[in-house]
């Protein structure tokens, strides 16, 4: 198995936490963190279930891992995220060293990552994440779209915006 297809993999774990958010009624995004291959942490959204701002499936997920590992730095780990991380998740990420974010479906409304913001790209910064973006974006996307249209069709009112 090459790289991508183990991407894959830990990308529909992050799928499967964001179709548990969408289950809970929570917008639908999903966050998994793997250290060294192996799977420490796993989140989704729960703003609403915690009424809490900051439940972020990527917040929730850092919690975890730190948690897992002992420690706030998370070196040699991986996350991957079904959105593309806020601007507050996306600081999150330099301030526990993450090596590397893989994300599936850009936010153009939010993303901090490239699309709004490019918070991970700022030179200034201490630390540098990778971020590789698009990994099963039309899967990460539909879900997104399908919550929405959902929500619209039961005449709920909308959060208006992906997860922020």
């Amino acid at each position: 198995m090459d790289g991508g297809d183990i991407d894959g993999e830990r990308m529909l774990q992050a799928i499967r936490a964001a179709s548990e958010a969408a289950e809970a009624g929570e917008v639908p995004v999903g966050a998994v963190i793997y250290r060294d291959g192996r799977l420490i942490a796993r989140a989704h959204n729960q703003r609403e279930t915690l009424q809490d701002p900051t439940a972020h499936a990527e917040i929730l997920a850092i919690t975890q891992a730190a948690a897992a590992i002992g420690g706030w730095r998370l070196e040699n780990c991986v996350m991957y995220a079904t959105l593309e991380p806020c601007a507050m998740c996306a600081g999150a990420l330099v301030a526990a060293r993450l090596p590397r974010l893989v994300y599936g479906a850009a936010d153009p409304k939010a993303g901090a990552c490239g699309s709004v913001l490019d918070v991970l790209g700022c030179e200034g910064l201490n630390h540098v994440v990778a971020v590789e973006s698009g990994l099963l974006a039309e899967v990460c996307g539909r879900l997104l779209r399908d919550f929405f249209q959902d929500r619209r069709n039961k005449g709920r009112p909308s959060t208006g915006a992906s997860h922020v």
